[in-house]
């Protein structure tokens, strides 16, 4: 079943229960007031350097749209959510441009998104949390986000790149594969929160182990003609292995430019490049092997394989790409948030969303997963507490609005990307 059928269901089984009465129990039933579908602002980026990941971002945020809507048809007699899709660019004068006509033109009380670090920090400061908007990021790891002055609008449901980092330093040193280990490396990142957070990261993990950085090169975060400059300062200190923190735009052109006027090809990668397009760019053979990181879930985990099984379901093919299981895990504690509102019989707003976002997600409370919204929908309706468990992992928020997902380790491999291991987050040391 293609999407369109799947929504079209969806949206039939909507209008035949329209005016429903819910049975919550043998004994109990429930009546709702017809509920208006709050409109939930999804800022992806479908053009700039990560241009490669909005489809693909959109089609698991309808996924999860979907299933909520679904659900709440049944407990509630209507679809509870609209997703209202603007496109960031990669581009944070862009990104507060399109959240600010979410928030002031479709009056959206949440936001879903940016995906990178640095267009989300621009966007928390200038437009959701001065006007009360909930914003919630299925990509941004910087660790500038957990001590960002936010007033508790910002939230993430992957893990933070102090973890990544980490585990990519533990990959360059020898730790994790036999007979994969450097002592010198450089880093060649975007010059953003993402790129330089992720680069702090590593090089402290990598020379608390004995490494040598031999440079931390930034590029612009606006896509250049050519890197011949910043490469040759990469190089000038003779790494064995250089790290790839960009994103697809940047990094295909600086990857192919490496190998072609330095004849270097030794990189290590991360989740910004991990990337088909940098195999169409450089070649399958010039990738074979190579290895990166990436928060990601688990694959034996649960709520992964449910939401691996749904999405192939819905569009014929498995999720292509990171982050789309933790934005599902995004759309769905929202909708989890605003059916606490609906049952509570209280206004949608920035702050009520941002109130129940860890009351829905967190512990104590009865677990529910993915696609496990009728029941969870009915637990709430019941006075009961629900504690959503993702896609992505658990999705338990800290005072910062943090979560802790696992981190993965993948290569490049017979032209395609796959995964070769997970550190779960009791494998990761805290440096």
């Amino acid at each position: 079943m293609n999407r369109q059928d799947v929504m079209s269901a969806h949206w039939t089984k909507a209008v035949r229960a329209l005016g429903v009465v819910v049975a919550l129990g043998a004994a109990s039933a429930v009546a709702f007031a017809q509920p208006v579908a709050v409109p939930i602002g999804a800022l992806l980026d479908f053009t700039g350097p990560l241009g490669e990941f909005g489809p693909a971002h959109r089609d698991a945020a309808e996924l999860a749209a979907a299933h909520i809507n679904a659900a709440a048809t049944e407990v509630f007699g209507g679809p509870i959510i609209e997703l209202v899709f603007e496109d960031a660019a990669t581009s944070a004068s862009v990104g507060i441009d399109r959240a600010r006509k979410l928030v002031d033109v479709d009056g959206v009380p949440a936001i879903v998104g940016p995906l990178a670090s640095g267009v989300a920090v621009a966007v928390a400061e200038a437009v959701t949390a001065p006007a009360g908007v909930l914003q919630i990021s299925q990509s941004a790891t910087s660790p500038l986000l957990t001590i960002l002055e936010d007033d508790d609008f910002l939230f993430r449901t992957i893990g933070s790149d102090a973890l990544q980092g980490v585990v990519a330093a533990q990959l360059a040193r020898g730790e994790i594969v036999p007979d994969y280990a450097f002592t010198r490396a450089a880093t060649m990142y975007v010059n953003n929160p993402y790129g330089q957070g992720l680069s702090n990261a590593f090089t402290e993990a990598f020379e608390a182990r004995g490494g040598t950085v031999t440079a931390q090169v930034p590029h612009p975060d606006e896509p250049q003609p050519t890197y011949a400059a910043m490469l040759e300062e990469v190089f000038a200190g003779d790494p064995e292995i250089v790290l790839v923190m960009s994103y697809p735009g940047q990094a295909t052109v600086f990857l192919t430019e490496a190998r072609d006027l330095f004849g270097f090809t030794n990189f290590q990668y991360v989740d910004g490049s991990k990337s088909e397009l940098i195999i169409e760019a450089m070649g399958a053979e010039a990738v074979e092997g190579r290895l990166g990181t990436a928060p990601g879930a688990d694959p034996s985990w649960g709520g992964f394989v449910a939401f691996v099984e749904a999405f192939e379901e819905a569009y014929g093919q498995r999720p292509p790409l990171p982050f789309m299981d933790s934005i599902y895990d995004a759309v769905a504690v929202v909708g989890l948030a605003v059916a606490k509102a609906q049952v509570d019989g209280v206004e949608v707003s920035g702050a009520v969303l941002r109130d129940n976002l860890r009351l829905v997600a967190n512990p104590p409370g009865e677990t529910a997963g993915v696609n496990d919204f009728e029941n969870a929908f009915r637990l709430l309706a019941s006075g009961a507490d629900v504690a959503y468990t993702g896609a992505a992992g658990d999705v338990v928020f800290d005072e910062f609005g943090d979560v802790i997902t696992a981190v993965e380790i993948w290569r490049y491999a017979g032209g395609t990307i796959e995964g070769l291991m997970i550190r779960t987050p009791d494998q990761i040391p805290h440096d």
